[in-house]
């Protein structure tokens, strides 16, 4: 009998909370192992994390592969960048002989076509990040003696002259904040990004992930 442990992953707490990137992953794995699994499985246990696919220190992660190994059961995940992005940590779980993964929607991959996947994945991070880099840098070129606002984004509890104050400022960072989140960066990630690239609120301190999404939300609704 097929045994599998399923690792799900998404990289914010929103997409935790509202289910959709889980409900997609969730889907493609069992159309895997109705269409593509010898009959009959079993799943072992299902493992989640909400972090971003940079980080290999993730609980559950490490906790699906401990079990795989331990039951002798092939992890299954929806991507392969839902384990990692980092070609590195790819390449060596392909070289341990005591584990084994399958990946849903490449279900005939074999392992040479997931190790040039996963360089492709990597190769996707570092030209998200030197996109990030590039637009801070031009923000920064535009506005040398600026820094960014932090005014209360709770729209309902303002009067418009705040409203327009606040998305004023949220319009700063709009180049910046809107494309990573676009590319599935968590909140924490892109408060990072900022941060490490010297951009502070109008008080002088760092972005928080509460001050980031607020700020989408403002954005959005415009």
């Amino acid at each position: 009998m097929n045994k599998y442990v399923i690792y799900l992953r998404v990289s914010t707490d929103k997409q935790g909370k509202s289910g959709l990137g889980l409900d997609a992953q969730k889907r493609d794995i069992s159309l895997y192992l109705e269409n593509y699994s010898e009959t009959p499985y079993e799943v072992l246990g299902e493992f989640i994390d909400i972090q971003s696919g940079g980080d290999n220190d993730r609980p559950e992660l490490l906790k699906a592969i401990q079990l795989a190994k331990k039951t002798k059961s092939t992890l299954l995940v929806q991507k392969i960048c839902r384990i990692s992005r980092r070609v590195s940590f790819i390449a060596s779980l392909m070289e341990d002989k005591d584990f084994d993964f399958k990946v849903a929607q490449m279900p005939n991959a074999d392992k040479f076509q997931l190790h040039i996947h996963s360089a492709l994945n990597e190769m996707e991070k570092d030209f998200i990040s030197s996109r990030t880099k590039a637009a801070l840098r031009s923000w920064k070129e535009r506005n040398p003696h600026k820094k960014l606002g932090a005014p209360s984004y709770h729209l309902t509890k303002l009067n418009q002259g705040k409203k327009d104050k606040a998305l004023k400022e949220a319009k700063k960072v709009s180049g910046i904040i809107l494309p990573l989140k676009r590319e599935g960066l968590s909140l924490r990630s892109i408060c990072h990004q900022l941060n490490k690239n010297g951009i502070r609120t109008s008080r002088g301190k760092d972005f928080h992930p509460s001050l980031v999404s607020r700020m989408i939300s403002v954005l959005e609704a415009a």
